[in-house]
């Protein structure tokens, strides 16, 4: 904003020059929110600052606290601002890499987060994908009791309300509902989660969002939406689906993973004046291989917490900033329609994964229908092995799988979990048929017409068909 600075810029990498030069910048951000009120303390804590490092040729710690004196009437206001810093870790799911990658980047990244919750009391951690605390059940089950523990005392947040953070625009509604009902009860046993707990559906990375989603997770008790992708219009707006049905949606102004720096707080005061507000979300760990936050971005937060012209900088969670975002409810802007899209080739590529995507689909419509009918004939519903086939299908719904953007190994392993729900809902459907038609007579051959010298005679459905 002042030429003058731009010769210190290289000096940003030096920790005072870094404090210094980032403080002055904040301070311009708070005095435009206020029509230039602190406007003469920063034009002398700039002129100070250019003439010491004139004669010094370098921005030292004793000018840069000279600096803080220099803009302390501006540090109440720049406090009046705050930062919730949500981590979390982006966790694709087999996007390139196998199956047996993405198990250990799952319990890599909890080990380092439980890690670090141990070493600072006031860290806190958000995980979305009901998928990842499965892969934890099943391969590391000690963690899991540590995961439940912090869970309980509020430090780590479970974000998830689908199975994976999925694509939005291919799977079909029903695959959108079973998403919010497979999450909700397995989670909801797995880690004594409560319905209120579900009330976010976080997608940072997916390509696009059609227009009933609102109905839908607004229909699954889910009230908030967080994603990065595929629009650029307001930051916060309540979206309304065709019914009338709304839910409150967060755009991530900057983006959804990286490391922690000072710049996160330069569009805090302009973005709360917008939205009326006086605390942004900042979101932050390493990502998509897994990873989460690191030591250094925990260690700067402290770090810059405590710089007297800067925000109030804390350790949050998703569900805090959107409590306060629910107050202004009524104040956010109305948005209509869907908010797509990007990477438009991956509705066309790789279309097996696609194709085995609908089958499945429509096979297990088929197969719960008459699994439902059959019940009538007083057999068992089949709902484990259902469910089981279900999270088959949403795993394969996740935005880099059915999108066809993953390695082969991606696909294989996709088309793998494809076979394995066909094979169930056939042979479910098969069970169901044969009790629904157990008491006809009408399949029996005639004795009159029956040939002792046919081959297929108790050889079985499929006989010869090699030949």
């Amino acid at each position: 904003f002042d030429p003058r600075i731009e010769p210190l810029k290289p000096q940003l990498e030096n920790y005072w020059a870094g404090r210094a030069l980032y403080q002055i910048e904040y301070a311009h951000e708070v005095s435009k929110a206020v029509d230039g009120q602190f406007d003469g303390h920063i034009e002398e804590a700039i002129t100070f600052l250019v003439g010491t490092n004139s004669q010094e040729g370098v921005i030292t710690k004793t000018a840069a606290q000279q600096v803080e004196v220099l803009l302390a009437p501006v540090s109440p206001a720049a406090k009046r601002y705050n930062v919730i810093c949500a981590a979390h870790a982006h966790i694709d799911m087999n996007w390139m890499w196998r199956w047996d990658e993405t198990v250990a980047i799952t319990l890599d990244t909890f080990r380092t987060m439980l890690n670090l919750m141990q070493e600072y009391p006031d860290f806190k951690f958000s995980q979305s994908q009901a998928s990842v605390y499965q892969i934890v059940e099943q391969y590391d089950p000690d963690m899991l009791a540590e995961i439940r523990q912090r869970v309980k005392q509020g430090r780590w947040e479970v974000t998830a309300a689908t199975w994976v953070e999925a694509d939005k625009n291919m799977p079909n509604g029903e695959s959108a509902a079973r998403h919010l009902l497979y999450t909700r009860r397995y989670l909801k046993k797995l880690l004594d989660l409560q319905d209120d707990d579900f009330r976010f559906d976080f997608e940072p990375d997916t390509f696009g969002h059609h227009s009933n989603i609102p109905e839908i997770l607004a229909d699954g008790g889910v009230k908030y939406y967080y994603h990065c992708r595929g629009d650029k219009g307001h930051n916060l707006h309540r979206w309304h689906a065709p019914s009338g049905r709304s839910i409150i949606v967060y755009r991530e102004p900057s983006w959804y993973l990286g490391y922690i720096d000072p710049s996160l707080a330069l569009y805090a005061p302009a973005f709360c004046q917008k939205y009326g507000l006086d605390t942004i979300l900042k979101v932050y760990g390493v990502g998509d291989h897994g990873g989460g936050p690191t030591r250094r971005d925990v260690e700067r937060l402290l770090d810059m917490a405590a710089w007297p012209v800067f925000p109030t900088i804390r350790f949050g969670t998703f569900g805090e900033y959107f409590n306060k975002v629910a107050q202004i409810a009524d104040q956010l802007p109305l948005v209509e329609g869907e908010l797509n899209f990007i990477f438009t080739g991956c509705y066309t590529s790789q279309s097996r994964i696609k194709r085995a995507n609908r089958l499945s689909e429509a096979s297990l419509h088929t197969a719960e229908t008459f699994s439902a009918l059959a019940c009538l004939q007083g057999i068992s519903y089949p709902a484990e092995k259902y469910a089981h086939a279900w999270k088959n299908t949403l795993f394969n719904q996740f935005h880099d799988i059915i999108p066809g953007s993953g390695v082969i190994d991606t696909r294989e392993y996709a088309l793998g979990l494809f076979q394995e729900t066909m094979a169930i809902a056939s042979s479910q459907k098969r069970r169901a048929f044969n009790a629904l038609t157990g008491d006809t007579d009408q399949f029996q051959a005639d004795p009159a017409t029956k040939d002792p010298q046919a081959i297929s005679e108790g050889a079985g459905v499929g006989f010869g068909v090699e030949e």
